[in-house]
């Protein structure tokens, strides 16, 4: 049962990434984006805080500091990637982050003479050089290099939240003072930038985001909470299958053979680093 709340979640998240495109095709800001991926879960999360009597005072600011300016980081950096790529291009390499865990550990994290290690990092890099050869112009190398950003972003925030797990600061905390971030980072920018009146669709594509970023939060959170980690783990890269049959349908976009060779290295390294850091942890 587990197992499907992890492919819910991969599907909403795929979901999410598609109104991201959207919305941007249809004349809503980035800032805007950013603004409806976090007000639903600050909302729904304070209602379901208040209702329960649950405290909001966080254990360790300044883990949540650390956490929310990576993660931030990273969402800015996946959303624009995503805005600005093929679907499935920027979601696999969204899905980076386990790379750069690994890579993390075999540099400074004790893990040098992880062979392991060491060739699950190689066979991403290879991965990676494979998917942005064929596929991307020279104008498509800036998104590229955001969305490896956002990996990259991505794993610094997940270490941060191992930290404040060990604490004992509970999921939901984690995820609330996020989307707090998420939504003052979208104010602002909204603040510096002219407004822009999205069509029809990209109000419609706005709300589906952002319901489905919290629909796939919470999913994620009840797979990982109460199933095997190391299958939901695993699962989560089923994203890139989703990503990949939603940007075909909607825009046509079909990876050659050589971008699926990356894209299947990159997943296989991914694979290999969560089940190495699931044996080994550290």
């Amino acid at each position: 049962m587990q197992a499907l709340w992890m492919l819910a979640a991969t599907f909403m998240f795929a979901l999410m990434g598609t109104g991201v495109k959207l919305a941007s095709e249809m004349n809503a800001s980035m800032a805007q984006i950013v603004v409806m991926r976090g007000v639903p879960s600050v909302v729904m999360l304070l209602i379901w805080a208040r209702a329960s009597g649950l405290s909001i005072k966080p254990l360790n600011w300044r883990l949540h500091v650390g956490r929310n300016v990576a993660g931030v980081t990273s969402m800015w950096s996946g959303f624009l990637a995503i805005s600005m790529l093929p679907l499935a291009t920027a979601v696999t390499l969204n899905y980076t982050t386990p790379l750069f865990i690994a890579a993390w550990m075999v540099g400074w994290g004790g893990a040098r003479r992880d062979r392991v290690r060491m060739f699950a990092v190689i066979l991403g890099f290879l991965g990676v050089l494979a998917v942005l050869r064929p596929t991307l112009g020279d104008d498509q190398l800036l998104p590229a290099l955001l969305g490896l950003l956002s990996g990259a972003g991505g794993a610094a925030a997940q270490l941060q939240v191992r930290a404040l797990g060990h604490l004992g600061e509970p999921t939901w905390r984690i995820v609330l003072y996020f989307s707090v971030a998420v939504c003052l980072t979208g104010f602002i920018a909204l603040g510096l930038t002219e407004w822009r009146q999205p069509t029809a669709g990209g109000w419609a594509a706005l709300l589906g985001l952002g319901t489905a970023g919290l629909a796939g939060q919470l999913a994620m959170t009840r797979a990982f909470g109460h199933g095997s980690a190391m299958l939901s783990a695993a699962l989560q890269y089923t994203v890139i299958i989703f990503a990949s049959f939603l940007g075909f349908f909607l825009w046509g976009d079909a990876p050659d053979r050589v971008a699926m060779l990356g894209m299947t290295l990159i997943v296989g390294a991914g694979l290999l680093s969560v089940w190495r850091t699931m044996r080994v942890p550290g």
